[in-house]
């Protein structure tokens, strides 16, 4: 999947998961600028980004994303293989 695919099916996983239909993902979003991303609606988006994109992740991968982009270089990354 290109990088346009993946924050498109990103936008909607987040957009489900945190309940913000008005919700635009870019690659440079963070938890930060998301109301409502906290730590437990966090653990919600992993679990569906995984499911949705048939990848586990570690915890040291979730852990060392800083953004959207992040994520989705380590989506990429997974699909490759």
């Amino acid at each position: 999947m290109t990088e346009t695919e993946i924050l498109a099916k990103l936008q909607t996983i987040f957009a489900d998961v945190l309940d913000e239909d008005d919700l635009v993902l870019t690659p440079q979003t963070t938890a930060q600028d998301v109301d409502g991303w906290d730590s437990l609606s966090h653990v919600r988006l992993v679990l569906t980004v995984e499911k949705a994109f048939g990848v586990k992740l570690s915890a040291g991968e979730i852990g060392r994303l800083k953004n959207v982009g992040d994520l989705i270089v380590l989506l990429q990354a997974r699909q490759a293989r």
